[in-house]
């Protein structure tokens, strides 16, 4: 089979096109052709493993070429041309690649992968600046509650009215949970297939040791939460002395964060290491007792949770978005509401306190992870997909004769 992945990055430097090259790979693995076009824009230095590029860029005209940009029309048709794919897959779509893409998808079988709510929104995430779920269909609601400023509302108004349009290109819509699922049917997009993501299998971590130990892995920004992460620390520290909490990533918010730590007065114990390489990521979080992903926005899937449980740590989440999905509560963690410094404190204090239930915790989720959440489980859905989908475009030619 040859596939074709359209994805706005080319580069793996976030959970979608992390995902995106998951899927390459597995696809190869299993004896499967498959190129990738992607816009020229890099979000860091790093190197865009594209087969085809049109434009992109990350300066002020990025809102422009998201509505319109032509040189996506033209390096899709030239891809499809050369390439002749028999299935086209979407991914990240909307925030280089413009809806001018879509009309040229209708001569191919095309399934898109939604990793968020950006066919619903203009910022992806449904929520309003004070934080608020915005219940409220894209328009001139986004500019008035303050979402996105007055130079940017006509050309993402724009966007969506042309992806609403065409929006038909797509055989197949797939969401990466069932939550990321409902929203967007409740807001007429039809998302038929649920597929979680899969994660690279590995071996389990080595046996837990002293200190108790919480690890975080993310962006430092607001809606990932780690302010409250770091208060209710706090908190475990004071039933727990010895504990330590190590957080891994970098952000806007880490000036913020450095001055929350120094008000608790707990440098002693909290380790700051920055951005990690994956590689050295893994290293660091092999002796966690328990991964903390208290996340203040509904999450669409939560990787870092499911990196965790593939790794046999337990996990104390936010029981919002996908998240309530993959983390069973009281079998592999612990589901906390949003935002609830002392709740989450109390889910860590009752794993940190016991190494036992943080092994038999852990040792559930990864079970769990290798059944239903590996990279080739992942793999193998979309094969199943593509093949549905082909033997639906089949069908569909033969009645049309």
């Amino acid at each position: 089979m040859r596939i074709l992945l359209v994805s706005d990055y080319a580069t793996p430097t976030g959970g979608a096109e992390t995902a995106l090259f998951t899927l390459q790979d597995g696809l190869r693995r299993y004896g499967h052709e498959v190129r990738m076009l992607a816009s020229s824009a890099q979000p860091e230095a790093t190197r865009n493993a594209a087969d085809y590029r049109c434009f992109g860029t990350l300066g002020r005209a990025r809102t422009l070429v998201q509505a319109c940009n032509p040189t996506a029309f033209f390096a899709l048709r030239r891809a499809l041309g050369d390439f002749c794919p028999d299935v086209v897959h979407v991914g990240l779509f909307l925030t280089q690649l413009s809806p001018l893409i879509l009309p040229v998808l209708r001569r191919v079988p095309t399934l898109y992968q939604v990793h968020w709510l950006r066919p619903i929104c203009p910022i992806g995430t449904k929520l309003r600046p004070d934080g608020q779920d915005c219940p409220t269909p894209p328009g001139t609601i986004c500019y008035r509650a303050g979402c996105i400023p007055l130079r940017d509302s006509v050309p993402l108004a724009l966007q969506m009215t042309l992806w609403r349009r065409w929006s038909a290109a797509f055989n197949v819509i797939v969401a990466n949970s069932e939550w990321t699922r409902q929203r967007l049917v409740a807001e007429g997009v039809p998302a038929s297939t649920v597929i979680w993501i899969g994660v690279p299998s590995r071996a389990p971590r080595p046996p837990l040791s002293d200190p108790p130990t919480v690890g975080f892995a993310g962006r430092l920004v607001h809606e990932k939460g780690v302010e409250v992460l770091v208060r209710a620390f706090a908190r475990v520290r004071r039933q727990i002395p010895h504990a330590r909490l190590v957080i891994a990533g970098d952000g806007p918010e880490r000036h913020r964060i450095d001055a929350t730590i120094a008000s608790f007065e707990i440098e002693d114990s909290v380790v700051l290491l920055g951005r990690q390489e994956r590689e050295s990521l893994e290293h660091h979080l092999d002796a966690a007792w328990v991964q903390a992903v208290p996340s203040l926005w509904h999450e669409p899937f939560g990787l870092v949770a499911a990196e965790a449980m593939m790794r046999g740590t337990a996990v104390v989440a936010s029981a919002v978005g996908g998240l309530a999905e993959v983390v069973q509560d009281k079998q592999s963690g612990i589901l906390v509401p949003p935002g609830d410094e002392r709740a989450l404190a109390e889910g860590l204090v009752r794993i940190l306190s016991n190494r036992e239930t943080a092994e038999e915790m852990g040792g559930l989720g990864r079970v769990f992870a290798q059944r239903q959440l590996s990279d080739d489980v992942y793999v193998r859905r979309f094969i199943a997909c593509y093949d549905a989908l082909l033997q639906s475009a089949s069908l569909s030619t033969r009645s049309m004769r």
